[in-house]
């Protein structure tokens, strides 16, 4: 049973170049093998997305939902990150 499948696709101007250009340079051995690489790239961004969103994200939405009283207001987290840079300032012009 064949486990490829052959495909026709279209590419800007500019991504086709840069696809020949990996070939011929040795950096890979075919056109197939970039675009390979190119999407198992994009697989593993999408996975790391979806990671982030389930450990990160989600658990930060409940806790806002179960705690609102917890958030900062936009003054809060303006007048905090003054403090954080004027300390960063005061540190560096004593180096």
């Amino acid at each position: 049973m064949r486990t490829t499948q052959s495909l026709s696709i279209t590419l800007p101007i500019e991504m086709a170049e840069m696809v020949k250009a990996k070939v011929s340079s040795g950096e890979y051995a075919s056109e197939s093998e970039v675009i390979r690489d190119g999407l198992r790239t994009l697989i593993a961004r999408d996975a790391a997305i979806e990671k982030w969103l389930v450990e990160e994200v989600v658990p930060t939405m409940k806790e806002i939902e179960e705690h609102p009283e917890r958030l900062l207001t936009a003054e809060e987290v303006d007048r905090r990150l003054d403090a954080r840079l004027a300390s960063l300032l005061a540190e560096q012009e004593k180096r």
